[in-house]
């Protein structure tokens, strides 16, 4: 018995020594390829991820048969096969990174210096409910997007500046085909329109339905790249959805989307109370984004 267990530790004993910073790095290690595999198969990526590891098995290939021209070739392209990942790679890669700037993993603890700000108010949400659903009804498309913790001032600085009130008799004016403004994106901040005929980013995801039009890729595609909540009514069929974390979901029941209106604004108001960083001043408080544009495809 005592020979086993010696033989026990020695074989212990050739095993490397694993502490609690090797358990942390590991898991940090484990976090970012999840990530990473999440975004490539959500992605074109994954279509050339494929590609190269069909390349790899043929190079791996090559190498036990020895075929000495085909690994000369290949080792010559090795060198610029990095800078051509980058080109080819580019919007994949400025997507992700602007998915984790959208994270604020460190600045969302930071203390606010418009902790007193206003949020959107209790009649704001109430007149977006009954804009979303009016607009249905008429089946006028439109695309709302409310921001929280990311700026869209980006978005913003693409259209028009306004500066009205928000109401639902004004956004449905605004959407009203062949007006001025009812193509592109109207920014609020706020309870105020701030402005108009502004662009949003498409989604690229794979993924997504093909009985998706644009107006629903602008939503999700705005979703995945900031913390935003979008609301999309359908040209076509005047449904209500909401597209938030780069998944969309249709409302049919305007208490519904008042009860998810009603959960941010109190997330907000939450926020402010214990002084959470926004990144803001006063005036940049919340903010909702809509757009409409005519698409063949927008069920």
């Amino acid at each position: 018995m005592g020979r086993i267990l010696q033989l026990l530790n020695s074989w212990i004993g050739l095993l490397p020594r694993i502490t609690i910073f090797n358990g942390i790095e590991m898991l940090i290690i484990a976090v970012i390829v999840y990530e990473i595999l999440v975004w490539i198969k959500d992605t074109k990526a994954w279509l050339l991820l494929r590609g190269l590891i069909i390349i790899l098995v043929f190079t791996a290939v090559a190498a036990i048969l020895h075929f000495s021209v085909i690994l000369w070739i290949i080792k010559e392209f090795a060198g610029i096969a990095v800078t051509a990942l980058i080109i080819i790679f580019h919007p994949e890669l400025r997507r992700a990174l602007e998915q984790l700037g959208s994270k604020n993993l460190i600045f969302n603890f930071l203390p606010s210096s418009g902790s007193n700000e206003q949020g959107f108010s209790e009649k704001t949400v109430e007149e977006l409910v009954k804009a979303c659903y009016l607009l249905g009804k008429a089946k006028t498309g439109a695309l709302m997007v409310i921001e929280r913790h990311n700026s869209l001032e980006n978005i913003e600085r693409t259209g028009i500046e306004i500066g009205a009130k928000v109401t639902s008799q004004l956004l449905i004016n605004i959407f009203e085909h062949n007006t001025p403004l009812h193509d592109g994106a109207i920014v609020i901040r706020g309870n105020i329109i701030t402005a108009a005929t502004c662009y949003l980013p498409l989604s690229e995801n794979m993924t997504i339905s093909k009985d998706l039009g644009t107006r629903h890729r602008a939503a999700i595609g705005v979703s995945e790249v900031t913390d935003s909540l979008t609301l999309v009514v359908s040209e076509e069929t005047g449904r209500v959805s909401v597209a938030q974390g780069g998944k969309l979901t249709r409302v049919d029941d305007p208490d519904n989307l008042r009860k998810i209106l009603g959960e941010l604004r109190t997330t907000q108001e939450e926020t402010h109370k214990f002084g959470l960083w926004k990144g803001r001043t006063k005036d940049e408080k919340t903010s909702c984004l809509l757009y409409t544009s005519p698409s063949p495809r927008d069920s």
